[in-house]
Formats: structure tokens, C-alpha cells, sequence
């Protein structure tokens, strides 16, 4: 259903490219968007025209600290659940979980872990990191290679969140489809599915998005962790002092004793996120409500969707790409 007289959104306003950037893509292989009408290959992945004009700005501009936090996802992987995470580990001193004004209750994840390339650098912008404390939390969803140089060559940690694939094109496709709502035509599971299949996703192909930081992690570990969003589910705990040791602020036995651990993974679930009036009733500045970003993250959830000829389909893709990798998928 298209509602075409509804004013849309910044997000799928693909007007306000720059001249350089037009030109770059009439120069560029392109295929059906997913929420757009385009998304063009660039360096290897695909992505939409706004982002690629964010991408290519930050990779120009962006000066990279030594204390620099970068959080990495491929779409739909738990991003949000993980900035929570990330921003109540790092600031736990600055901000006690047990404020009643805790900025996690008043702002959603994404504002205080923003995109570099979707947020802070997209549609001209030159951001002002003066106002950001050390260190500065940030995020991308750009493949290694594609990072700012600065990114790849400094002591800037990374943490990688991977999902299993059949469950992120789940939520890829009902994320896709609420920001098309209204809008544009919703695209149907089997063209999406079909696109996904080929790598023609936004930052895809999602099996070179999740090797190379695979890799990278084995590589250099120091540098930056790999994290399962299945196992994180599993065993939050452990995963979270995991997460708190990688980022050289270990919790200490008196925190842990006082509940601290406990209190940031009630903090920053599903339930109490989902709830807050930020992420029910606000919006992003680019237009996006926060309450599309929350989507129950089952796991085996594709299993609702899935024929067994799109299973089988995707399991033969995953065996051949990820084959030697050391890299497995739990739940598919």
C-alpha cells in the first residue's frame, strides 16, 4: 500500500547528494533498494546513496583517538541492545546505574552511540566532537577495509556483533518494510531474500562483512572482539565481563557483589528499553521512530518465515563461503 502524498521522511529523501557524489554514482553498479530506490556497489559492498555520501565524508574527515570505542554491526544483529550495553559498561562511574535520570531512560541508544556514516557525517554534516567525553563511544556498520584509515591504524578498539543470517534477514526485511510503511510499496520477503542470497544488502555481502572482522579479531585480538549475539543471549554474564575486560575496565569483586553487572543487563533488555517513552513516542533526527529499532530478537525466529528450499538455500551459501573459517552459526 503506498500513501504517496505522506511527505517523506529524511531517510528516504535521495535529493540531497552532492554534485561529486551524483557523479560517482552514475558511474557505479547498482541494484533495487531495500528501503530506498537504489543501493550502488562501492568499494566492494553495497550501500544507498545517503549513506555513501556519509561513508566517503567520514572516511575523508574522521580522526581517530587511541581511546576511541567503535561498535560494529552488520543491520539487524542487536546493535541496539549492544550500544546499551556499551554505554552503561563504559560510563558506569560518570553515570551510576542506579540514577533515576540515567541517560539510557531518557535517550535512545543510537543518540548516544551514533553512527559515524549514517549519523554524524550523512548529508553534509561536519560534526563537533567537543561535546563527546573520553572515550568516545561510536558506531559503524562499514566492513573493515572501508573504515576511516585513521580507524584501522590507531589503538581504536572494535567490538563485532554477528547474528546468525537467517534471523538477520528476518528482521532486515520487517525493518526495511516499517520504514517503507506509508512511504513506498513494501518489498516481499522472497525479492528481498533473493537479493540477500546474491550479497546485494546494505553493507552486504553479509558473508564479507563478518569474515573480514572474523579474521581481524583472530589477527589482532587486542584490536578487536567478536561477539555472537546468540551467545551474548546465552550467557549475558559472561559475556558482559568479556566485553568489560576487552575494553580495560574490568568489573571489580565489590561491583560485582553490589549487583552492578546484574542491574546493566536488566537495565538495557528488551523489556526495559522497548517500554521507555523515548524509544515507544520519539523519533531519530533523520525521521526514523525509535520504536522500529525494537524488534524482539528471537533466535530461530526465521523458522516462521522460512521454506525449507529457502533454508536449504541459504545453509549452502553459508557452508560454501564460511567454509575453513573457523566461523559457525548456532541456531540455523
Amino acid at each position: 500500500m503506498t500513501t504517496s502524498h505522506t511527505f517523506p521522511p529524511t531517510y528516504l529523501k535521495e535529493d540531497n547528494l552532492s554534485e561529486e557524489c551524483k557523479k560517482l554514482l552514475s558511474i557505479l553498479p547498482k541494484e533495487k533498494g531495500w528501503i530506498g530506490s537504489y543501493i550502488y556497489n562501492y568499494q566492494g559492498f553495497w550501500i544507498s546513496p545517503r549513506l555513501l555520501q556519509g561513508a566517503i565524508a567520514c572516511q575523508q574527515q574522521f580522526q581517530a583517538q587511541d581511546s576511541d570505542i567503535f561498535l560494529v554491526t552488520n543491520p539487524k544483529s542487536g546493535t541496539i541492545w549492544l550500544k546499551s550495553l556499551l554505554f552503561a559498561l563504559v560510563n558506569r562511574m560518570k553515570h551510576p546505574m542506579f540514577e533515576p535520570n540515567h541517560p539510557l531512560l531518557i535517550k535512545n541508544p543510537h543518540d548516544l552511540v551514533p553512527f559515524l556514516e549514517l549519523t554524524l557525517y550523512v548529508d553534509g554534516q561536519v560534526p563537533d566532537f567537543s561535546s563527546f567525553t573520553t572515550p568516545r563511544l561510536l558506531s559503524s556498520h562499514l566492513p573493515f577495509a572501508s573504515l576511516p584509515k585513521s580507524v584501522q591504524d590507531s589503538k581504536t578498539k572494535l567490538v563485532y556483533l554477528c547474528r546468525n543470517p537467517k534471523d538477520t534477514f528476518i528482521s532486515m526485511w520487517h525493518f526495511a518494510n516499517n520504514l517503507r510503511l506509508h512511504h513506498k510499496d513494501t518489498n516481499s520477503l522472497e525479492k528481498l531474500f533473493d537479493l540477500f542470497c546474491k550479497g546485494m544488502s546494505v553493507y552486504g555481502p553479509f558473508w564479507d562483512h563478518m569474515l573480514d572482522y572474523w579474521k581481524r579479531s583472530i589477527e589482532n585480538p587486542n584490536k578487536v572482539l567478536f561477539l555472537m549475539y546468540e551467545e551474548i543471549k546465552k550467557q549475558p554474564k559472561m559475556h558482559l565481563k568479556r566485553l568489560a575486560e576487552f575494553l580495560e575496565c574490568p568489573f571489580s569483586i565489590k561491583e560485582e557483589n553490589c549487583g552492578i553487572v546484574d542491574e546493566i543487563l536488566r537495565m538495557c533488555s528488551f523489556k526495559s528499553l522497548s517500554n521507555l517513552e523515548v524509544n515507544t513516542t520519539g523519533k531519530l533526527s533523520t525521521g526514523e521512530e525509535n520504536k522500529v529499532f525494537f524488534r524482539r530478537g528471537e533466535i530461530g525466529d526465521w523458522k516462521n518465515y522460512f521454506t525449507t528450499e529457502m533454508s536449504e538455500k541459504l545453509n549452502n551459501i553459508i557452508e560454501q563461503k564460511f567454509q575453513g573459517s573457523g566461523l559457525k552459526f548456532s541456531y540455523i
